[in-house]
């Protein structure tokens, strides 16, 4: 039975971009890097970045979101902006949310919420319907 994700792997053409990027502007945690690779961490949540020349950015709503507290959004948000990274779409969901690119192109979140709270605005507008 499958309990959760274990870890999230993400293809990179340049490793030292790639980490700095995860590292500085989304602030998660270096756990070791090695010329073929580098483990990060956030909470439980652990990202691999592997060097791959075939690296190629997606152009569908696949992504990766983030979790972070409404009080820590705003500065997370200002940071990953710093960045110059693209913003690939606006929020038009419950819960506050900055939608970006890493410098290859994965898409990712920044989020505000659950899924209890995803479900609960879900059921308030379809009373409203």
């Amino acid at each position: 039975m499958i309990r959760g994700i274990n870890h999230i792997t993400l293809a990179t053409s340049d490793l030292d971009r790639s980490l700095a990027f995860y590292r500085d502007a989304l602030g998660l945690s270096v756990d070791k890097t090695w010329d073929a690779g580098a483990y990060l961490s956030a909470g439980d949540m652990w990202l691999c970045l592997s060097p791959d020349p075939a690296t190629t950015a997606r152009a569908d709503y696949t992504h990766i979101a983030f979790d972070v507290s409404a009080d820590d959004f705003p500065n997370m948000s200002h940071r990953i902006k710093a960045t110059g990274a693209q913003i690939w779409k606006s929020n038009r969901s419950e819960g506050a949310s900055l939608y970006f690119c890493d410098p290859d192109g994965h898409r990712l979140e920044l989020h505000v919420g659950t899924l209890a709270s995803r479900l609960a605005e879900m059921d308030k507008e379809l009373e409203t319907c």
